[in-house]
């Protein structure tokens, strides 16, 4: 025998579902971000709950940047002699942090959603050398003619090959660093936002002056 449906229930279910489903891609939001957890309702939240939640990654991302500054100090006799590199810099770095985050935010969603699981980590990595190696190419070719405006021929090929490596690098970095957190139990969100993208410039800043000095021979 068929028991009525009770509108009533069903319309709490409903909204009860939507909530939590609310409440949840805010929580992954704020992962992304680099915030702790969750701060409830944002426009009631006090200032020290919006400090408490934000500050203990940002502390922590600006030690981490501190790798970038290192990278430039180890490479200061390069830049003296071809200070055209400096205008550069921002560009390759973001373009790689850019492609990292973009990795990263597919792995994440895959593995949120069941997509993607553990064991799919080595066809995920083939699949992204193939096309971050695509997309590292395409940008040097959009930065190959500008670094030839700025500072030559040699200004060129370092900067269209630091980008193929840099966006290769950061897209593997952002493919990869979900299913590392995964691996220990850690929530794969926090992968995104800053924290990709400090890793990325760190490595970036080496790769870019590291072929710098390769070309230039400095």
């Amino acid at each position: 025998m068929q028991h009525p449906i009770d509108n009533d229930t069903l319309h709490l279910d409903t909204r009860a579902a939507l909530e939590a489903e609310r409440r949840e891609a805010t929580e992954d939001i704020h992962k992304g971000a680099s915030i702790t957890n969750h701060v409830g309702n944002l426009r009631d939240a006090t200032l020290g709950l919006l400090y408490r939640k934000r500050v203990l990654w940002l502390v922590v991302l600006v030690f981490g940047n501190l790798f970038s500054g290192a990278g430039i100090a180890a490479f200061e006799e390069t830049i003296a002699a071809n200070i055209a590199l400096v205008f550069f810099l921002p560009l390759l770095v973001d373009s790689g942090g850019n492609a990292g985050a973009q990795s990263a935010t597919l792995i994440v969603r895959g593995l949120a959603t069941g997509e993607v699981v553990m064991r799919d980590w080595w066809r995920m990595l083939v699949r992204e050398l193939g096309v971050a190696l695509a997309l590292g190419c395409t940008m040097a070719l959009a930065v190959a003619s500008l670094g030839l405006l700025r500072g030559g021929p040699l200004i060129a090929l370092v900067v269209a090959s630091s980008m193929v490596v840099i966006v290769l690098v950061g897209s593997l970095i952002g493919m990869s660093l979900p299913f590392l957190l995964s691996r220990f139990r850690l929530d794969p969100a926090t992968a995104s936002g800053p924290l990709i993208t400090s890793i990325a410039d760190a490595v970036g800043v080496m790769v870019y002056f590291g072929v710098a000095s390769f070309v230039l021979g400095v």
